[in-house]
C-alpha cells in the first residue's frame, strides 16, 4: 500500500493555518464570522515598499537570485542590526529566505541530528516541536503559566538541560502570549546556556518592533552569546509584508553556510523582488512602523479591557506582538444545554460555532487552559467579537 513518509507521518496539521480557513469558509457560506485566529498585519503593505516592488519588475528583476540573498539587502540587514540592536553581523553572517518560517525551519535543519533534544516553553508557535521532529529532534516543553507572563526562568532551564540538549527556542516577543523576556531575564537564560557546551539558541525576533515596553532585547547581545545564537527574523509583522515571504537569519557564517548549502537544494533564492521590496523597507522612512505599532497597542488596551469583563477568563497584560491568551479553563466542563466544553478546543469551537467567533486553542500551542486571540484587526471587530463572546459564555452553567 502507498503512504506518505513516515517523516510526514510524524507531523500535525497547523492548527493556526485550520481555523483560519474553517472562519474562511463559513464566511463563504454567508455566515458573519469574525476572524481572530490569524497571524498576520490587518494593514496593507506600505505605498513606498509596493512602488518599490513595482520599480523592480520594471526594472526585469525576473531572473534567479543567490542563495542567500543580494547583497545590497544583507548589507542593509546587517546595517539594521547594528543600528537598531547593537549588533555586529557582516552580510555573510546573513542569509535571506522565503518568509521568517524557512528561517526557522532551516535553523532545525541545520543544526537538529536524530535524537537531539530541543527545549520549547510553552505556550509555543505551533510549528517550533513540528520542525523539530522534521529534523529527527525530540521536543522537550517547559510548561509556564500566566502568573509569570509565561516565561521560562533559568532554574527551569538548566534543570531541562540533558547531554543530549542541542537548542533552546525563545519567541520575545512572543507568539502566541505577546509576552517580553526583559534584558535581565535573557542575561540570566544567556549563563545556562553559556555554562553548557554545544548548546545553541534560535531567538525567534520576527514581532521586534511590536513592543509596548520599550527598546527590544535580543539574547545575542551579551557577551558569548553571538557565537551561540541564531536570530530568526523579517519583514513580515512590522511592514505588513506577509504575503511577500521574505525573512532572514544572522548567526555565525559557518551556520550560515550551512544554511544556504541547505536552502540551495530546495528553494534556493528568495524571489528578487520581494528582496527589492524588503531593501526599501529598511531603507525607507520607518514612521510607518511605529504608526502600526501605535495601533496594535491601542488594540491592545481595548482587547484587555473587554475581556477582563469577561466573567471566567483570566487575562493578563500581552506586552508586544498583536495576540492575547487567556486562561479559559474555568469553563471546562460547563455546558450551555447541548454540548459540554472539556477543553480548550470545545472552547474554540464553541465560539467558533455559537459566537461566529475564530480563536485557536491552546491545545495547539502547548497550553491546553488557554486560547489565543489575535487582535490584528480593526477597533469595532475587536468591540463585536468580545461582545459575542461575552453573550455566549455567559450561557454555560455546571
Amino acid at each position: 500500500m502507498v503512504k506518505l513518509s513516515d517523516r510526514l507521518n510524524r507531523l500535525a496539521p497547523s492548527a493556526t493555518l485550520a481555523m483560519s480557513q474553517k472562519s474562511a469558509e463559513l464566511r463563504a457560506q454567508g455566515v458573519d464570522v469574525i476572524n481572530m485566529s490569524v497571524g498576520e498585519p490587518d494593514f496593507m503593505t506600505p505605498d513606498f515598499i509596493k512602488k518599490a516592488g513595482k520599480k523592480a519588475i520594471d526594472d526585469n528583476y525576473s531572473k534567479y537570485s543567490p542563495v542567500p540573498g543580494y547583497l545590497s539587502l544583507r548589507e542593509a540587514i546587517s546595517e539594521k542590526l547594528s543600528k537598531e540592536n547593537g549588533l555586529s553581523y557582516s552580510p555573510a553572517e546573513i542569509i535571506v529566505g522565503t518568509g521568517g518560517k524557512q528561517g526557522v525551519c532551516n535553523t532545525f535543519m541545520a543544526l537538529v541530528n536524530p535524537g537531539d533534544e530541543v527545549v520549547i516553553p510553552a505556550p509555543y508557535w505551533v510549528s517550533y516541536p513540528q520542525m523539530a521532529k522534521l529534523a529527527g529532534g525530540t521536543p522537550v516543553v517547559l510548561p509556564t503559566g500566566i502568573e509569570n507572563d509565561f516565561k521560562i526562568t533559568a532554574d527551569q532551564l538548566e534543570q531541562a538541560i540533558t547531554p543530549r540538549t542541542k537548542l533552546l527556542v525563545i519567541c520575545s516577543p512572543s507568539n502566541p502570549t505577546g509576552s517580553i523576556y526583559t534584558a535581565e531575564e535573557l542575561e540570566s537564560l544567556a549563563k545556562v546556556v553559556l555554562s553548557h557546551d554545544d548548546l545553541y539558541v534560535l531567538s525567534d525576533e520576527i514581532y521586534e518592533h511590536i513592543n509596548y515596553v520599550g527598546s527590544h532585547a535580543s539574547i545575542a547581545q551579551f557577551p558569548g552569546m553571538k557565537e551561540r545564537t541564531i536570530v530568526c527574523n523579517g519583514v513580515s509583522k512590522a511592514y505588513a509584508m506577509t504575503g511577500w515571504r521574505l525573512g532572514w537569519v544572522a548567526a555565525p557564517e559557518w551556520i550560515v553556510k550551512g544554511m544556504s548549502k541547505l536552502q540551495g537544494q530546495y528553494t534556493s533564492g528568495t524571489s528578487s523582488v520581494s528582496q527589492m521590496a524588503a531593501l526599501a523597507a529598511y531603507k525607507g522612512d520607518q514612521e510607518c512602523v511605529e504608526d502600526m505599532r501605535i495601533a496594535f497597542e491601542r488594540r491592545r488596551n481595548l482587547i484587555v479591557s473587554l475581556a477582563k469583563d469577561i466573567p471566567g477568563l483570566v487575562v493578563n497584560v500581552p506586552q508586544g506582538a498583536f495576540y492575547l491568551f487567556p486562561k479559559c479553563s474555568s469553563f471546562f466542563g460547563k455546558t450551555d444545554g447541548k454540548r459540554v466544553i472539556n477543553n480548550s478546543t470545545d472552547f474554540a469551537l464553541y465560539l467558533l460555532e455559537e459566537g461566529r467567533v475564530a480563536t485557536v486553542a491552546g491545545d495547539a500551542f502547548g497550553d491546553p487552559n488557554g486560547f489565543r486571540m489575535s487582535y490584528a484587526t480593526s477597533d469595532d471587530n475587536i468591540r463585536e467579537a468580545m461582545k459575542r463572546m461575552k453573550e455566549v459564555l455567559a450561557r454555560l452553567h455546571d
